[in-house]
């Protein structure tokens, strides 16, 4: 019997996957503590149009992620920072501060928590950082920090 869960299960599936159980788990079980519904012709119809439609923009984000991991990996950052003896930082370039270089850049807003960078750049130079773009995609920028 094909039913479509409405609610995680666990060892079954996920909220909205459709699976194929036995008559009597899904009556004695799923049904009753509302985890599923039958899959009747026009929900099964509805569920196989909404699966296409999602696959269809998982397609087209991809495209574009892929184009964004592409122009991020030719792009090198200028990050300006204020310097005293011995080439340190007074303060540090963050995750922040790459997220804004690239959007001020590029154009692309990148979450901060998209910055792969493990801890604070504290000293001028150029460094490689990664930047994870989508699940997936990650782009490595080539990042300066010059003195102000």
């Amino acid at each position: 019997m094909e039913i479509i869960l409405t609610a995680d299960v666990p060892g079954l599936g996920t909220k909205g996957t459709l699976v194929n159980v036995s008559k009597g788990y899904a009556r004695n079980y799923l049904l009753p503590k509302h985890l599923a519904e039958v899959g009747s012709p026009g929900k099964l119809a509805e569920f196989r149009r909404r699966e296409e439609e999602r696959k269809a923009r998982e397609a087209r984000l991809a495209v574009k992620a892929e184009e964004i991991t592409n122009t991020l990996n030719r792009t090198v950052i200028t990050v300006e920072a204020r310097v005293g003896e011995e080439d340190r930082l007074f303060g540090s370039v963050t995750n922040a501060d790459i997220a804004d270089a690239i959007f001020e850049a590029r154009g692309e807003r990148i979450d901060k928590r998209h910055v792969l960078l493990e801890e604070p750049i504290k000293e001028v130079g150029g460094f490689m950082v990664d930047v994870e773009v989508a699940e997936g995609f990650v782009a490595t920028v080539k990042v300066l920090v010059v003195p102000e």
